[in-house]
């Protein structure tokens, strides 16, 4: 083999270390998990409903890829993506598979049971109502992801504390919740409770990591 021909097989073998680590379906979770922000492996396994002992072995894998990097605490190893780039990632090849599999576009339609319960606003007009205070931007995930980063102008209340906070909120203005993204199901947990409570409430698809790519800003903490 020729030494040319053997250095495009090791540039192909190394990229190929990306698709290897992120061709696992909890893997995947995980790093939409992780684009929230820092968790422990004991969150992490908490979120995506696996063992400890499972979710480290597949944090292993992404971090061998060099996807995600640790740090230690005292007895605890706290998980972060190394850059947004991979958030990146995660956001372009959900949209592509959304976009070629059917499979996947007849799964998502299945969550959406009343189209009109998704927001019909883009970013820009989401942002310009919210800011003219026409609208209420609700961030039902747990509150300390909501700490690390969170839509301008968004509001905090996770969906677990929703029943017992709903008159924490305006009755007449709209509503919009987001969680995680569009495989998320909080904001679709809250907007059904909410409407159940006669309070005009939306879901928006997207995320913290769908906003950022989209080139919108996100509050962060200083």
């Amino acid at each position: 083999m020729s030494s040319a021909r053997q250095i495009k097989d090791m540039l192909y073998e190394q990229v190929a270390r990306i698709g290897k680590a992120a061709s696992s379906p909890k893997r995947l979770e995980l790093i939409e998990v992780l684009c929230q922000g820092e968790k422990s492996v004991e969150q992490l396994a908490g979120d995506t409903d696996i063992s400890i002992k499972l979710a480290s072995a597949h944090l292993k894998a992404l971090k061998a890829a060099h996807l995600v990097e640790t740090r230690r605490e005292g007895k605890n190893i706290y998980y972060r993506l190394v850059n947004e780039q991979v958030a990146d990632m995660w956001v372009m090849l959900r949209t592509l598979a959304e976009e070629r599999l059917l499979e996947l576009q007849s799964a998502i339609h299945t969550l959406v049971t009343r189209p009109d319960e998704l927001s019909p606003l883009n970013g820009d007009e989401l942002l310009q109502q919210a800011r003219r205070g026409e609208i209420v931007v609700l961030d039902v995930r747990p509150g300390s992801e909501f700490a690390t980063a969170h839509l301008p102008y968004a509001r905090s209340i996770p969906v677990t504390e929703l029943q017992q906070r709903i008159t924490e909120l305006p009755t007449e203005k709209p509503i919009v919740a987001y969680c995680r993204g569009p495989f998320c199901l909080m904001a679709k947990e809250a907007v059904t409770l909410l409407q159940q409570q006669g309070l005009q409430a939306l879901r928006m698809d997207d995320g913290i990591a769908e906003w950022r790519a989209r080139g919108l800003p996100l509050d962060t903490p200083i």
